[in-house]
C-alpha cells in the first residue's frame, strides 16, 4: 500500500521547473504518472507511481510525499481526496473515562474528533463517492465504536468541544465572558467553574481584551458547562499556569465521572494525571496518520517517548526521549555572564519585587510561577522593554526577546522574514541549528499570516535564536507545539549556548520541559495581579521543592527518569511531604 501526499499550500508550479515530471522515470516512458491540475498543482497517480522517491528529493518546495503503509492499514477511516492526508483508526470514548490521545501536530487528531462529533462523515478512503451510514456501520460491526457510529448516524448525538486555538473566539463573539458563559450554561455548573479556575473578577471584562490564558479559561468552562453526550477538549493547557492546569484537570475528572471525555494534551504531566487510557497517534504530520487501540495511561506515554509500540511492532521514531538527570546531579562551574540588581516595578494595582541574581555563561535558566505574577514583566524589564521603578538597567548586555502572545499580522513569507533578521540564512550551520529543528523548511514559502498557532509559535522561536544576542529570553516557547518539537527545542537551546558567552532564559509552565531544560531556576511567588516576588536563581532541586511546596504537589521519577504527579494523598504523596521532598524520587527510591 503506497500513498502520495501533494502538500497544496507548498506546491507552486510556477515558480519551480516543475522537477516532478521532469524527472519522474514513469513520465519519461510516456505514463501520466505526475501532471499538473487546472489549479496549477501537482497531481499523482497512486496506481502509476513505483515509488522511487526521486520527486519527493527534487520539489524545491518539499510539497512532496510518498509513503509506502504496512498491509494492515489498507482501508483508511478517511482521507481528503486525492494526494490528500489519510487517517486510519479512530478513538473511543468510554462512559465515565477520559481518554487521552497523545502525539504529533498534523497526525489527524482533530479529524477524528469532527467524525465522532458528527461533523465529518468518515468515506472509508473513498474520497471519489460519497459512503452511505450503512456501508460505514457494516465496517465498524462488532468493534467498541459501532453504537456511538450508529447514534452519531442517527444525530442523537449532543458533542461540546474546546476548540485548539482560542484567540478566534474574540473574533466570532463580541461582549463580557458572563454573556457568553451565560448562553452555554446548561448543566447549572456556571458559578461553581467560574469560582474554580478564578474568572470571577474577570467576567465583566470585554472579551477582546482578555489574555491568552483567561481565553483559555473561558473556553473550558464554556464547554464544561454544556449539557452533551460526548466532551472533547483540544489542548487545555497553553497559557496556563500549573495551578490553573491543576484545577482545569480537577473538573473535568469530577465531570468524567459520568460522561465520555477525549482530550487531546501535550503536557505530558497533566496528561498523566488526568487519563485514564491513551491512544497513541503515529505517522507523517499533514501525510498519514494512525491512532492506536487504547493504552494504559503509564504504559502509552512511555511506549509514546519510547518512540517503538510492542502490541503493533512499529517503531515511528528512530530515537527515544530520554529526560536526563544531567542538570541536577552536578553543577556546572560557569562563569557569571549577566547579574541583575535587586528591582521593583509598580503598576496601579500590582508590585513586583526581584531579588539580584546572575545568569551564566552557557546556562539554561527556567524559571516557573503562577500567571499574573510577573514573569513577563521581569522578561520585559531584561529586554529593555520596561523600565523598572528608578531609571533603565544599567549594562550592555545584547537581549533578544520573544514574547508570550505572537501576532501573525505580517504578509511577509517565513523565509523573507527570517533573512531580514540575520545575514546567515544560506549557511549549513544555521540551516542545521535552527531550520531543520524547527521543521522549517515546509514553511518558508508560506505568508506569516496564514500560519496556523504552533507554526508561528516555531517562527517566532527561530527568529529569537538568529539575532546576535548575550541573553535570548523566550517567553513559554512550548505553547501549541507537540510533544516532539518539545524535546527538539530543549536540545537546540542547550546546544545554541553550550561553550559559548551566551544563555537562555525560558519561562514555561511545562514541567517537563523545564526539568530537560534547566541546569537552575528562578521562582515567582506571590498573589497574582497584586504582587509577586521573583527569588533566587536556584539549583533544581531547591527551586523545585520551593515551586511545588506551595502548589502542595509531588512528583517522582519512575524507572524511565518521566517525571510523574504522584496522587493526592497517596503513600508517595504523604511519604514525600513529610520529608519535605516534593521533586524527584525515583520509583526505586520509593521501594518500587
Amino acid at each position: 500500500m503506497r500513498i502520495a501526499v501533494v502538500h497544496r499550500d507548498r506546491c507552486h508550479s510556477r515558480k519551480c521547473g516543475t522537477e516532478c515530471i521532469l524527472y519522474c522515470p514513469r513520465v519519461r516512458t510516456g505514463d501520466e504518472t505526475v501532471i499538473i491540475g487546472e489549479d496549477r498543482k501537482a497531481v499523482i497517480s497512486e496506481e502509476l507511481c513505483v515509488g522511487c522517491g526521486i520527486c519527493v528529493k527534487k520539489c524545491p518546495f518539499e510539497a512532496i510525499d510518498i509513503v509506502s503503509l504496512p498491509e494492515e492499514l489498507e482501508h483508511a477511516t478517511h482521507r481528503y481526496g486525492k494526494n490528500g492526508f489519510a487517517l486510519y483508526g479512530l478513538p473511543i470514548p468510554v462512559e465515565g473515562k477520559v481518554t487521552g490521545v497523545l502525539g504529533a501536530n498534523g497526525i489527524g487528531k482533530s479529524t477524528a474528533v469532527k467524525i465522532l462529533a458528527g461533523q465529518l462523515k468518515p468515506n472509508l478512503g473513498e474520497f471519489e463517492r460519497e459512503a452511505g451510514w450503512e456501508e460505514i456501520l457494516r465496517k465498524y460491526t462488532g468493534t467498541e465504536l459501532f453504537d456511538y457510529l450508529k447514534t452519531v448516524s442517527e444525530r442523537r448525538l449532543k458533542v461540546a468541544i474546546k476548540p485548539q486555538y482560542i484567540d478566534y473566539i474574540p473574533k466570532v463573539f463580541s461582549g463580557t465572558p458572563a454573556e457568553l458563559l451565560r448562553t452555554t450554561d446548561e448543566r447549572g455548573k456556571l458559578q461553581e467553574y467560574t469560582g474554580a479556575l478564578t474568572l470571577s473578577s474577570l467576567l465583566d471584562h470585554d472579551i477582546s481584551t482578555l489574555s491568552g490564558g483567561e481565553l483559555q479559561r473561558v473556553a473550558i468552562v464554556a464547554c464544561l458547562a454544556r449539557e452533551a453526550d460526548f466532551y472533547f477538549l483540544d489542548e487545555i493547557t497553553p497559557f496556563l499556569d500549573i495551578y490553573q492546569r491543576m484545577a482545569a484537570a480537577r473538573i473535568i475528572r469530577e465531570l468524567a465521572a459520568s460522561r465520555p471525555i477525549i482530550i487531546v494534551e501535550h503536557d505530558l504531566a497533566i496528561l498523566d494525571m488526568l487519563a485514564d487510557t491513551v491512544h497513541v497517534a503515529y505517522g507523517k504530520p499533514a501525510v498519514f496518520g494512525v491512532i492506536t487501540q487504547p493504552k494504559g495511561v503509564r504504559v502509552g506515554i512511555n511506549e509514546y517517548l519510547e518512540g517503538y509500540l510492542p502490541e503493533e511492532n512499529v517503531r515511528f521514531r528512530d530515537y527515544p526521549v530520554v529526560f536526563e538527570k544531567r542538570a541536577h546531579e552536578k553543577h556546572a562551574d560557569r562563569a557569571i555572564l549577566f547579574e541583575f540588581p535587586g528591582m521593583e516595578k509598580s503598576y496601579d494595582r500590582f508590585r513586583l519585587t526581584i531579588s539580584p541574581g546572575d545568569i551564566r555563561s552557557g546556562e539554561v535558566l527556567g524559571v516557573v510561577g503562577a500567571n499574573g505574577i510577573g514573569k513577563s514583566t521581569f522578561a520585559r524589564l531584561l529586554a529593555g522593554m520596561e523600565d523598572p521603578d528608578g531609571g533603565p538597567l544599567q549594562g550592555e548586555a545584547r537581549i533578544s526577546y520573544k514574547p508570550q502572545y505572537l501576532k501573525a499580522s505580517s504578509s511577509d513569507t517565513v523565509e523573507f522574514s527570517l533573512r531580514q533578521i540575520t545575514r546567515s540564512f544560506d549557511s549549513s550551520a544555521y540551516q542545521h541549528d535552527i531550520i531543520e529543528p524547527l521543521a522549517l523548511s515546509p514553511l518558508l514559502q508560506s505568508p506569516i499570516e496564514t500560519l496556523s498557532g504552533g507554526e508561528l509559535q516555531r517562527v517566532a522561536i527561530a527568529a529569537c535564536l538568529s539575532r546576535s544576542a548575550d541573553l535570548y529570553v523566550l517567553d513559554e516557547p512550548s505553547a501549541h507545539l507537540d510533544v516532539e518539537q518539545r524535546v527538539r527545542i530543549t536540545r537546540m537551546f542547550r546546544q545554541h549556548v553550550d561553550g559559548r558567552d551566551a544563555a537562555i532564559l525560558v519561562i514555561d509552565h511545562d514541567i517537563y520541559l523545564i526539568d530537560m531544560i534547566s541546569e537552575r531556576i528562578l521562582v515567582f511567588d506571590g498573589e497574582p495581579g497584586i504582587r509577586g516576588e521573583a527569588t533566587g536563581p536556584f539549583d533544581m532541586r531547591e527551586g523545585m521543592n520551593r515551586f511545588l511546596s506551595r502548589l502542595g504537589v509531588t512528583f517522582r521519577r519512575d524507572r524511565s527518569g518521566r517525571p510523574r504527579i504522584n496522587k493526592p494523598g497517596s503513600y508517595l504523596d504523604r511519604d514525600q511531604k513529610s520529608n519535605g521532598e516534593y521533586y524527584y524520587y525515583t520509583d526505586k527510591d520509593a521501594g518500587e
